[in-house]
């Protein structure tokens, strides 16, 4: 990804300004990453509306910037350096939903943890086990995310993007999804709004289930630290956290960072972390890892920016 002078910078601004009321220049990503990680943007975008994004996003790929898309800021490593090129941040403003039976559409910077109690209070079921992942309907359809033995795939019926070659409507089968993963990392087309299938079933059950698991979360996760989620994906047939933890790598620290001493597949920033301090640790839990089990753990955190 090239660089982006200043001066450049402050161009970029003005147009994309024209397009969308809330552009900044420098705006140190760690204010927008659950890690509380992260350089400066060259150019923050927040759109506020589909219009909005639909309207960067058509002269992003008019004008061949590069640019990266952000949403709530989960599953993600920024680089200390920052991102060169543009940011769209797909967040707050993004987040409309429209019911209609069982059938939902959500904007993409939905918050999955809100939609999720939503759909409860209204008898539906599906969503229960997304209620304490901390990131938006976009993000968690592009990753495929998931808790409790459960994914989005489940219930996502179809996806309407934005891409080079305008609008489109991808149905489930398209997206190819699989263990965190799925076609939306692999293209960039960016996800405006999502339709869900869910499942109606008593209130209280949904309710009591959402609740459940909510607290389990609680009981078993870091949830009052700031991290990016699950740092390593799940090798097959085995979980990371019980490899790490059985390594003996709970609790190792590099400068402001540590695995959580709760869960072994947690790195929490205890005050001042960096990303270089999150990808040295890895790399020393990693190496335990190996050492102990000859099992090569893999990122499932994705790295943004210039590492």
């Amino acid at each position: 990804m090239r660089a982006v002078d200043p001066a450049r910078a402050d161009r970029l601004a003005r147009v994309l300004r024209g397009l969308c009321r809330d552009v900044r220049c420098g705006e140190p990503l760690r204010r927008h990453t659950t890690f509380r990680i992260g350089g400066p943007a060259d150019v923050l975008v927040v759109p506020r509306t589909a219009d909005e994004l639909r309207a960067v996003m058509t002269w992003l790929y008019a004008s061949a910037e590069p640019f990266v898309v952000l949403g709530r800021g989960s599953n993600v490593l920024v680089s200390d350096r920052g991102v060169r090129g543009v940011v769209v941040k797909v967040g707050g403003g993004l987040d409309r939903v429209r019911w209609n039976g069982p059938r939902v559409v959500a904007e993409a910077g939905s918050g999955l943890p809100r939609l999720s109690f939503r759909a409860a209070r209204r008898g539906l079921s599906g969503l229960e086990f997304a209620a304490g992942i901390p990131g938006s309907v976009g993000g968690g359809v592009v990753m495929n995310a998931g808790a409790h033995g459960h994914s989005l795939q489940e219930v996502v019926r179809a996806v309407r993007v934005v891409a080079p070659w305008g609008e489109a409507t991808w149905p489930a089968q398209a997206l190819e999804f699989g263990y965190r993963t799925s076609r939306l990392q692999r293209t960039s087309a960016v996800v405006v709004e999502v339709e869900l299938e869910l499942s109606p079933a008593p209130v209280e059950e949904v309710l009591e289930r959402t609740r459940r698991w909510l607290q389990q979360r609680g009981a078993t996760q870091p949830v009052r630290l700031p991290s990016s989620g699950c740092i390593f994906r799940n090798p097959p047939g085995d979980a990371a956290g019980r490899l790490v933890e059985l390594s003996g790598a709970k609790g190792m620290r590099e400068g402001g960072v540590e695995v959580s001493p709760l869960h072994g597949n947690y790195v929490v920033n205890t005050g001042g972390g960096r990303a270089e301090d999150v990808l040295r640790l890895v790399e020393r839990v990693r190496e335990r890892v190996r050492r102990t089990f000859g099992v090569e753990l893999e990122l499932e955190v994705q790295l943004v920016g210039e590492f």
